[in-house]
């Protein structure tokens, strides 16, 4: 069986045409019409083929690797094998980037996966939902009463879409996904088998006569150019609504809990869990399986370390980690002292108690 690549081969390239499309610059001119044919990792590259390299983690591999290019700073560029021709850049990781980004333009956003061009005969519309010229339904796709959804849009198979939902150009709706009460902008990209728009977990608490259910009267209110990953569940507001804020990127299987306000521009990898009511900031970047605590406001330009637990607001620009988290230079503190206490043998930093 031949093996498949999956995206479209981009078309041959010549080192000149690299470096125009880069703000990097061909060490040697006389190679400008040497011939790249795709992208590989240093390991991974032939002859034909660009790389990068920017870590010295993997020096080891720039010096065996079979490339015929790399992209690479100034500060490494004499480590680079004499075969391997070297173009200098600033940040040769974000050229490399931009390169793929034009050479590989079909990955960037999801296409029906059924191969439509329209609106598949086994998709389930209401007759009173309303879809602008160009968008694409793939089979078994249910859109309820009232939807509005704007051009350029792919709905995927077996995503359902509540009634009244909004939904604006240039989106993406993977498969099996479900939003209701929610308002979503344009170029918006949801993977597939998302949960968008679900109550929200309020309860007021009984004891062992049972617990009341809070009503959810909220909406998820998405702004334009947010990403969100595989998995991932935004619940709905209860008073207030569920913000996600413009450009915003999320990875897969997040937990976003009613009434979270996120900010603009903000990275959440995946894991994370936010609970109700908290507020984050605009450039805000949470590690994978961060959890954070109701009520909390993150600050803008804040971090938060992997696998850190947050019960305290975190000022704009702090850097925090741990469980709690705290700023990341009083946890590093704390577990050097820790980790001497237990090599010296002493219970506590006085001294006292040594076995």
């Amino acid at each position: 069986m031949a093996q498949r690549t999956f995206f479209e081969q981009p078309p041959w390239s010549t080192l000149a045409d690299i470096a125009a499309l880069t703000k990097a610059r061909l060490v040697d001119a006389s190679r400008s019409g040497q011939p790249v044919k795709g992208l590989a990792s240093l390991d991974q590259a032939g002859p034909m083929h660009l790389t990068f390299f920017d870590n010295l983690k993997y020096a080891d591999q720039l010096a065996s690797t079979k490339a015929g290019a790399c992209l690479v700073s100034e500060r490494f560029e004499a480590s680079v094998p004499a075969h391997v021709a070297v173009l200098r850049a600033v940040n040769p990781f974000r050229e490399f980037v931009n390169i793929a980004r034009e050479l590989y333009s079909d990955t960037l956003r999801p296409q029906s996966w059924f191969g439509n061009a329209g609106i598949a005969p086994s998709a389930v519309i209401h007759p009173t939902a309303h879809l602008e010229d160009g968008v694409i339904v793939d089979p078994l796709a249910v859109i309820g009463p009232n939807v509005e959804i704007g051009t350029g849009t792919v709905i995927g198979a077996g995503a359902v879409i509540a009634a009244d939902v909004r939904i604006g150009r240039d989106c993406s709706v993977g498969a099996r996904t479900s939003i209701q009460f929610a308002l979503i902008g344009n170029n918006v990209l949801i993977h597939p088998g998302c949960s968008i728009g679900q109550d929200g977990y309020g309860f007021v608490f009984f004891g062992p006569d049972g617990h009341l259910k809070v009503p959810q009267t909220g909406r998820v209110l998405i702004q334009n150019d947010v990403e969100i990953g595989s998995g991932t569940t935004i619940d709905r507001g209860s008073l207030r609504d569920t913000i996600i804020g413009e450009g915003t990127k999320i990875d897969n299987l997040v937990q976003i809990g009613h009434n979270v306000t996120i900010g603009r521009h903000c990275l959440l990898a995946a894991q994370i869990g936010l609970a109700g009511s908290l507020t984050i900031g605009d450039n805000v970047a949470l590690g994978a399986k961060v959890g954070i605590n109701n009520h909390v406001r993150i600050g803008d330009g804040a971090r938060v370390t992997a696998m850190s637990g947050v019960k305290d607001d975190i000022p704009a620009n702090g850097r925090w980690g741990g469980f709690f988290a705290k700023p990341t230079k009083q946890w590093f503190r704390e577990i050097v002292a820790l980790e001497r206490l237990v090599r010296d043998g002493t219970t506590d930093p006085r001294g006292e108690g040594r076995e």
